[in-house]
């Protein structure tokens, strides 16, 4: 190593968080202390814009287009995602090099025991189309309402009772250490694509960076995002389509692909799921699937 790698990130706390982790697994692998890897903060679009769904200011890539051009630049040496945001397609200069073990895929439910607990005609926060979706699929009383900002701005407006309740990814609240919510079973509220998952990305030219990034890579959560992104690829859709999709690696390294498609209101849902080897197409063959068997209500939000 010539010179400490240079780490860009969102600067917020979880991103930070999050950066610290994959500073931290490197310093850890190769032997370099602590402080080695210098953490540089940027600040994103997605975190300026604040008072809009992100569906409509342009999507996931505001969480990645600063960080893409730091390290197209030479910036800085890698960047380190929350691989739910990150976009399907990705710039051919640029490389997911390595993903730490995954966390808790679930959601959690903050401001009630369960979401059966829910009062009628509860407002509940959120942005993600998929979240809004499942949960009036559930529970058709419900007002879902727009819900922006970080986890901690998120408690505050349900603290100040803005809404009655929100969902917010169980492996973030983790990340900073904060136990409040229910988990949500994957069986009642199938995770967003990647959820769980931090990967780092470094240029793809960068030999070097990809080595060091090797070392940190685990092959199962690798494996299982991988099947989940190439399905989300496949399906099409943009930031206003309700898609949940979740892989998991078996003991004899087969994966369990179950994933679903919504309409906006959860009136109509297509679900399915496959099992199959490591690049195999079958989270390919599993998106045509859904949207073969959709109605106009769903197919019109895809493809």
């Amino acid at each position: 190593m010539n010179k400490p790698p240079i780490l860009g990130t969102r600067a917020s706390p979880l991103a930070l968080a999050q950066a610290r982790m994959v500073a931290a697994a490197l310093e850890a692998a190769h032997g370099w202390d602590g402080g080695t890897v210098q953490i540089h903060p940027v600040k994103t679009s997605g975190d300026r814009i604040q008072d809009r769904p992100l569906a409509e200011v342009g999507g996931k890539g505001l969480w990645t287009k600063e960080l893409d051009v730091a390290l197209l630049r030479g910036e800085t040496d890698l960047s380190v995602h929350s691989m739910k945001d990150v976009e399907s397609e990705r710039p051919a200069a640029l490389a997911i090099a390595a993903m730490l073990p995954r966390a808790d895929v679930r959601d959690r439910l903050i401001g009630a025991g369960s979401i059966d607990d829910l009062s009628q005609g509860a407002v509940v926060g959120t942005s993600s189309p998929r979240r809004s979706a499942q949960l009036l699929r559930l529970r058709p009383d419900l007002q879902v309402v727009p819900i922006r900002g970080n986890v901690a701005t998120r408690l505050n407006k349900l603290a100040a009772g803005e809404v009655d309740a929100t969902l917010l990814a169980a492996a973030g609240l983790d990340r900073l250490g904060i136990e409040e919510g229910t988990p949500v079973s994957p069986d009642t509220m199938l995770p967003a694509p990647a959820q769980a998952a931090i990967g780092a990305e470094c240029r793809a030219d960068d030999t070097a960076m990809q080595a060091l990034l090797a070392a940190i890579n685990h092959l199962p959560t690798c494996a299982a995002v991988a099947a989940e992104r190439a399905f989300a690829r496949a399906i099409g859709g943009s930031c206003h389509s309700p898609v949940a999709a979740l892989a998991v690696q078996g003991g004899d390294e087969r994966l369990w692909l179950r994933a679903e498609i919504l309409s906006t209101d959860g009136s109509d849902r297509v679900a399915g799921e496959v099992r199959f080897s490591p690049g195999e197409e079958a989270p390919q063959a599993l998106a045509r699937d859904l949207l073969d068997r959709a109605p106009p209500s769903v197919r019109g939000l895809f493809g």
